[in-house]
């Protein structure tokens, strides 16, 4: 039986649309986890991973609660805390270490060592390292679908610091004057690196700007998977009925520095503890205990799996060669 098999709830009582839900978020999310964990905690103290590593430990719930209501038709622009929307999409764990490990079974076969990733055709446009550079392009991507009499919708993700930059104040305001399909989703974990939220804003909230452009806004507790779901059921709802874009404000915390060699030594020592009890994972886990969705033992089970999925997908990666240097140039431009 096979993870995803393993997710699909079969006992009685089980049956319910809410609890099939609950078992794939926990299964996604507890993959990302995984993933992530194995990226920054082992592959890269033994050296085996090129160039920097970010995570979104303790975010998982936001890129699941939102991916899973996509269609195959919409346009997905992640962030480098969403890893889970690949995983949604049916990427594989392998080729997610392949592409941080530079080898040919990577996204990018070897050109790019990192989280820069995408595919087009699971309709995942490639991460892009400026903070809110992927606003605009979500806005174009948006128009795109129109032309072409599409009924998609592009999700857009970002953390609150991208807020402030100009990129993001354009693209928020295409968007809500062409009315366009996009669902932006703020990863608000309240640090932009080692700036606080207080520091870089002073509205309260990244929901407040969104009536600034008549777009409607919505605060969600980012470390409640099914909270988020349903909210961005609305949002998507919104944006799929002609009614424009939507923006969710997901409040979560980074449980991380802000990348594997960054030891947050910033963030005041409470802030671990109270935002460590509202760990989206293990707090599912609990409600689904509490609902009769599932048992302790279905979910070592489960966890259990994903590390041999894990496991499986780093010898892949490792089995993947380098890319030959001879082809350095080669998918630079486009060919005839």
């Amino acid at each position: 039986m096979s993870a995803a098999e393993l997710i699909t709830p079969h006992a009685a009582g089980l049956a319910s649309d809410q609890a099939e839900v609950a078992h794939r978020c926990l299964y996604y999310m507890s993959l990302m986890r995984e993933v992530e964990d194995r990226i920054e905690r082992k592959l890269y103290r033994q050296g085996k991973i090129l160039g920097g590593v970010y995570v979104g430990r303790g975010q998982e719930a936001i890129s699941v609660g939102t991916s899973l209501l996509a269609t195959p038709e919409d346009v997905l622009l992640p962030s480098h805390r969403d890893m889970a929307v690949f995983f949604v999409r049916g990427v594989s764990p392998g080729r997610i270490f392949a592409q941080y490990m530079g080898r040919m079974g990577g996204f990018t076969r070897g050109r790019d060592g990192n989280m820069h990733m995408g595919d087009m055709k699971l309709n995942i446009i490639s991460i892009i390292s400026a903070m809110a550079a992927n606003v605009p392009v979500a806005a174009g991507a948006a128009l795109a679908l129109r032309y072409q009499g599409k009924d998609g919708v592009a999700f857009c993700y970002f953390g609150d610091g991208a807020t402030s930059r100009g990129e993001w104040h354009e693209g928020l305001n295409l968007a809500s004057v062409q009315k366009l399909p996009v669902v932006y989703i703020c990863n608000n974990n309240q640090y932009a690196y080692s700036t606080p939220v207080s520091k870089q804003m002073a509205c309260s909230n990244v929901a407040d700007r969104g009536p600034s452009y008549r777009i409607p806004a919505e605060i969600v507790d980012g470390n409640d998977v099914l909270a988020v779901y349903d909210a961005a059921k609305r949002a998507v709802a919104h944006a799929r009925a002609g009614e424009g874009p939507y923006l969710l404000e997901c409040k979560t915390f980074r449980m991380t520095g802000h990348s594997a060699h960054d030891a947050a030594d910033y963030v005041p020592k409470n802030l671990w503890d109270e935002w460590g009890k509202l760990d989206p994972i293990p707090r599912l886990e609990a409600k689904m205990l509490d609902k009769g969705w599932g048992t302790q033992a279905e979910f070592d089970e489960l966890h259990a799996r994903i590390r041999r999925e894990v496991d499986e997908g780093v010898a892949w990666a490792e089995n993947s060669p380098y890319p030959d240097p001879a082809t350095l140039l080669e998918d630079v431009y486009e060919t005839p």
